[in-house]
């Protein structure tokens, strides 16, 4: 059974940073192309930073590149996004989200098998 848990969510200062986790589990997933995802309040649910099985070629949205950095550890089955410079816009639920064919766009929530529970970010201004 797949179960993927976000952590690492809070409330900081604008300017300021965070670093969210995701700790996956499932043969499903042990190869799976992985993403970061966000919704804010009234809002569609929208890309974040995607990173392939191998890792070797990463892809992010418009409005956090040079600010955000995915990472993974394929031995834990692990997801990391490192947020730094945080603006009160990036205020969302984070999710996390697997794709166990590693298709392409990777922007595409639809193409996401697997997703966690999300973990709230407030930046403040």
């Amino acid at each position: 059974q797949v179960q993927l848990v976000e952590s690492g969510g809070g409330l900081v200062q604008a300017g300021g940073s965070l670093r969210l986790s995701c700790s996956a589990s499932g043969l499903a997933v042990s190869v799976a192309l992985m993403g970061w995802f966000r919704q804010a309040p009234g809002k569609e649910r929208e890309f974040v930073a995607a990173i392939p099985y191998f890792g070797s070629i990463t892809s992010y949205a418009d409005s956090v590149r040079g600010r955000f950095t995915i990472s993974r550890e394929n031995a834990k089955i692990a997801l990391y996004l490192q947020m730094n410079s945080l603006k009160p816009e990036d205020t969302a639920v984070y999710y996390c989200a697997a794709d166990p064919w590693n298709r392409i766009p990777h922007c595409v929530p639809g193409l996401y098998e697997y997703w966690g529970q999300g973990t709230q970010v407030t930046v403040s201004s």
